[in-house]
């Protein structure tokens, strides 16, 4: 660990862009049918606004995090903040979908930059035992943000446009990289070689997989162009993605996932859980959005102001479980959280038809919030907490990964899911009736579009289950000293520590 006099003032400066970029993951939800109208695009392509977005921060996320070691997280963060606000510029003059989806490309590499610094300098700078109240804030962040990004978005996209939920990114990111570059340290770099085939193998395979998955309905899961199939491509992506774990196992130079950390088996089963969760908080938000505006009627913000419980209930508690998971056992907290999640999107699904007293939203709505709030702390402590200060890029890099994969293959997922019930549940031809409304669906088409939806929204509901089967069986945090005499003062981790737990 480092010592650093004023750790807290670091934390709230990275937070603020860590904050920004997070929302961004979920701000396009609320604005896609306007996007969708705007734009004279179809549903297909304006999901691919989010996934360009979550593909492009996912894949580099395991090498920015050795790059913030080797040069420093300040210097790879400020980077970073700078091509995500110039990025997010680039997004609101985007006059049709295809540039607005290469700008989210390039909003996504710059995120990827920045994230993992954030959780590398809490690592560095907390020390173990003192890491609950700063992962609190960094899971509440995460939470809040993922929250409040729909809230903030509708009322962006009602009052001024759709374009207006980037360029609010553009003071946002210049207050946010005055406050970095004047708060958060210099911190020690580690000199690193780079896995450039490793890079080359997961972002072939991710591209693949998830293309794959989002465009399937479009070519009726068959031929895509000449020998090119989307099960190919599905196939063709799973096969890279274990000739990259087999070539992390085998690589006798320093691999981008170092696979011994998987020993440690709290790190091991937190990313289990976070894939779970990035999964399920972005593959939730597209049917309810899409049912709250096109079923029944509503504006952006008014959609948007659904989430309110939501993000009170998790903005009030998640302070208070950051505190709780020093002196708990973070399973118990992580385990119920998932298991309300749930409940919640159960409930959700039980309520979408189109004569549904709205207000009746509200509840599952707050039900969500706190079930979040027991969620990101836990997770994130868990997975940090035996960390050496040499693996913490590493580490933070490993864990935002697989939470942005997560994310990636909930957004593919849901959008092939909604594809494939819409064709079951609405009636023939409904399809260009739908991309023409630019608000509510005619009467006709909405109990099917409802059904529809609240079919979709079962998948996040039932991914969150397999979150709280791994969270249930994390071990009980080992001491600061267990942690500590498991390193040598290299930093290194040897073999045998990693066996515990």
């Amino acid at each position: 660990m480092e010592t650093v006099e004023k750790p807290w003032p670091a934390l709230w400066a990275l937070v603020l862009g860590f904050f920004m970029i997070l929302v961004d993951s979920t701000i396009v939800s609320v604005a896609n049918p306007k996007i969708m109208e705007g734009l004279n695009t179809d549903i297909n392509s304006v999901i691919w606004v989010t996934s360009a977005y979550l593909l492009a921060y996912a894949v580099p996320l395991l090498v920015t995090g050795r790059l913030g070691d080797k040069y420093g997280p300040k210097n790879l963060y400020l980077i970073g903040l700078t091509v995500f606000t110039l990025a997010s510029l680039w997004c609101g003059f985007s006059d049709n979908i295809g540039m607005l989806i290469v700008a989210r490309v390039a909003q996504g590499l710059g995120a990827a930059l920045m994230t993992p610094q954030t959780m590398a300098v809490i690592t560095r700078i907390f020390a173990p035992d003192k890491r609950g109240p700063a992962m609190g804030l960094w899971g509440a962040t995460a939470g809040v943000a993922m929250l409040v990004g729909p809230i903030l978005g509708g009322v962006l996209v009602d009052g001024l446009g759709w374009e207006w939920i980037f360029f609010v990114n553009v003071p946002v990111g210049v207050i946010a990289f005055v406050l970095a570059w004047r708060l958060v340290p210099k911190l020690k770099t580690h000199a690193h070689k780079f896995d450039l085939l490793g890079v080359l193998l997961s972002s072939l395979g991710l591209f693949l997989l998830v293309f794959g998955i989002q465009e399937g309905a479009t070519y009726d899961w068959g031929t895509i162009k000449g020998p090119v199939t989307v099960w190919g491509m599905i196939i063709a992506g799973i096969v890279f993605l274990v000739a990259f774990v087999w070539w992390q196992a085998v690589n006798k130079g320093e691999p981008l996932v170092p696979l011994h950390l998987f020993k440690v088996r709290n790190f091991s089963l937190a990313n289990t859980a976070i894939t779970a969760m990035g999964f399920s908080v972005t593959a939730m938000s597209l049917p309810l959005f899409f049912y709250y505006q096109l079923v029944r009627g509503m504006s952006p913000t008014q959609s948007a102001l659904m989430m309110i419980p939501m993000a009170l209930a998790s903005g009030v508690l998640a302070p208070f479980v950051g505190k709780l998971v020093d002196v708990v056992n973070p399973r118990y907290v992580a385990f119920t959280g998932f298991i309300l999640m749930a409940v919640s999107l159960a409930w959700t699904s039980a309520l979408m038809s189109p004569d549904t007293a709205i207000w009746l939203f509200l509840l599952p709505s707050g039900l969500l919030g706190i079930a979040s709030s027991g969620i990101w702390a836990p997770l994130s402590t868990t997975a940090t907490r035996n960390l050496a200060p040499r693996e913490a890029g590493a580490g933070a890099g490993i864990y935002n990964t697989t939470r942005q994969i997560g994310a990636v293959l909930g957004s593919a997922a849901i959008a092939a899911l909604i594809s494939a019930r819409l064709a079951a549940e609405m009636p023939a031809g409904a399809g260009s009736g739908m991309q023409d409304a630019a608000g509510q669906l005619p009467e006709a088409l909405r109990a099917g579009f409802s059904t529809a939806m609240a079919q979709s929204i079962l998948l996040p509901a039932a991914v969150v289950l397999v979150g709280a089967a791994v969270a249930i069986m994390f071990a009980k945090p080992r001491p600061i000293d267990a942690i500590y005499a498991g390193f040598d003062g290299a930093g290194e981790k040897p073999e045998s520590a990693g066996q515990q737990h």
